[in-house]
Parts: structure tokens; sequence; C-alpha cells
């Protein structure tokens, strides 16, 4: 079907002709560039190449309506048409005075800012798009103000303001509950290091099960806990503190949340490892078969902690290190 198609707009180029007219071709250019239709500009583009320079009423071009609705497929085009570059990303927006890079500086629609899952990356995607358009323009295009007397960032700033909020107050919300998770194990380990399994003798003060391997997988596991669970407070502690301007939300902010995240999960799997090793030096001797089952247990719940929280972690993973794929051209496509 979708050969089909191609053909069928070739065939209509070529023999209608219509696009040749700018009357006829704007409205279809536009809610293609809107909707993000690249193949569909590509074929026409390949056609008719002078329609690279059609613009509205208001002088914005395919790449100006592009980057308001958040399109990298038509966006990342650009990057195919060197020779005019400079002179598209110098038209601007006559009824406000706004270039491409302050049109980049207001709020997503809806239905593409929801395609990121939380405010916080949301905020980090707003601005990838932002430094992305910032990165091909002039520096003297930088500091242009509109006919509000906002520069590009100060109009970012403006729109983006709730967001910025919420953002905040999500990463604050998740920092607190899993600090508190990791508050809690802390706690735990510590104690149990003093309150070894099986006890400690009494005239050296050594803990009668040290010889036994279970038991160094005790001691081993449960140093882990600690430490791991002791960083992931640090990095939740680090969020808290955090003064969250715009910037913090590109890389800061989620790879701070990433590595709590990463911690408390290390010191999850540290502590129940730590509890099996116990019932193994514990009950070993007389019910072989209970330590397996405490062993299947705990991977249960850390099954259940990779499957409630893996989805969160890779998407910051995604959102951090993989977004500026987004706007790399992996081939030519124009031409």
């Amino acid at each position: 079907m979708e050969t089909l198609a191609h053909q069928l707009v070739i065939k209509l180029s070529e023999e209608v002709q219509l696009f040749k007219d700018q009357e006829f071709a704007w409205p279809l250019l536009s809610i293609a560039a809107k909707a993000g239709n690249a193949e569909f500009l590509i074929i026409l583009i390949r056609t008719y190449p002078d329609i690279m320079w059609t613009t509205d009423s208001n002088n914005r071009s395919l790449f100006h309506l592009a980057v308001k609705n958040r399109q990298e497929s038509v966006f990342n085009l650009i990057h195919e048409v060197v020779t005019l570059k400079e002179i598209i990303l110098t038209k601007y927006d006559k009824s406000k005075f706004e270039n491409i890079l302050q049109l980049a500086g207001y709020l997503a629609p809806p239905s593409r800012l929801n395609i990121v899952s939380g405010a916080a990356l949301q905020m980090q995607r707003e601005l990838l798009w932002f430094k992305e358009v910032e990165m091909i323009m002039l520096p003297s295009l930088w500091k242009i103000q509109n006919s509000k007397g906002l520069t590009p960032w100060d109009l970012f700033t403006t729109e983006h303001e709730n967001l910025r909020r919420d953002g905040e107050k999500w990463m604050k919300d998740t920092a607190n509950n899993c600090m508190l998770v990791a508050t809690l194990i802390t706690t735990v380990v510590f104690t149990a290091a003093f309150t070894v399994p099986g006890g400690n003798n009494q005239d050296t003060g050594i803990a009668i099960f040290h010889t036994t391997k279970w038991f160094r997988v005790f001691f081993i596991s449960d140093a882990i806990a600690l430490v791991f669970s002791s960083s992931s407070i640090l990095m939740f502690l680090s969020i808290l503190t955090s003064r969250f301007t715009e910037m913090d939300f590109l890389v800061s902010l989620p790879l701070k949340l990433l590595l709590g995240l990463t911690t408390l999960f290390i010191s999850i799997v540290g502590m129940l490892v730590a509890f099996s090793a116990t019932c193994f030096v514990v009950f070993k001797s007389e019910m072989a078969w209970f330590p397996f089952v405490i062993i299947t247990l705990a991977g249960v719940a850390i099954i259940l902690f990779l499957g409630l929280h893996l989805p969160l972690c890779v998407d910051i993973i995604r959102s951090t290190f993989f977004s500026r794929s987004l706007f790399r051209p992996r081939k030519k496509r124009l031409f």
C-alpha cells in the first residue's frame, strides 16, 4: 500500500503539475509539514525543487511549520539543502516578527508533547528542539526580539514556565519517595551488619559462621546494599537541592534520577541476596528446601521492581542519550 501510494503521488505530481501553482500547493504542503508526512514532501520536492521556497501569508516556510509542530522528520530535510539553508533560516513570521528559533520557543502541541512521558522528560525534549534549531542558526539571530520585545530564549522560558514547574514537582515527588525507600534499606542493612546470623563467639567476638561461604555472601551483599543505598540517598538529595533551572532538565536532573534509581535497585538486590544467604546459613542443615523458597520469593520481588521501574529508566536513557539522533538523518532522502 505504501509503494502504491508513492507511485500515485509521483504520477499526479508529474501529470497534473498543479504544484507549480503556489496557491494550490501551499495548503497541501502545510498540512503535510504539520503532520510530519516527510515522504509526501520528499516526492514533491524531487519533482518541483522550487516548492522549498514556498511560504504562507506570514512568510513561514515548511521548515518553520515543522519546528512549530515538532516534526523532526520534516525538519531534518533542511540538512540536505545546504545551499538554501541559510536563506530559509533568515525568513521570519511577519505578523509577530519571529524567526524560526522563536517558533522553537513556543510550547509544542499536546499531541507531540505527550509522545514523551513525564513533565521532566517533556521539558528535556523541548530543550533539545530549541538547542538543535539554535545550533544551525547564525549567532546574530539568537538575540533578535519579536514584536513583544522577547528574544528566543526569553520566549522559551515564558512559554515553558508551567511545564518547568510540573517537571520540578514530578522530580521532587519521585526523589522524595525513592529516598524514603533508600533510607529504610540503609537502616536495615546497617543493623544487619552488627547482628550477624548465628551470633558471635562470646570469647573472641568473631561470628560463629564466619568460615562458611554463605556467611561471606551475606556480608559482601550486605556491604553492597549499604554502599549503594547510601549513594542512592545522596543522588536523590542532590535532586531535591537542585535549582531546577530550564537547563538542568537537559542532562543533569535526568542523569541524577537514572543513577539514583540504578543504585536503589542494586541496593534492593543486595539486601535480598543478604537475606537469602542468611536463610542458607541458618536453615540449610535442617530444612534444605526452605532457602530455595526464599530465593524464589526474592527473585519475584526483583522482577516486580524491574517491571515497575524499568520502563521509566528506559525512557530516561532513550531521552537523554539517544534523542539527539532524531535530528541526525541517517541518509540523504531528497537528492
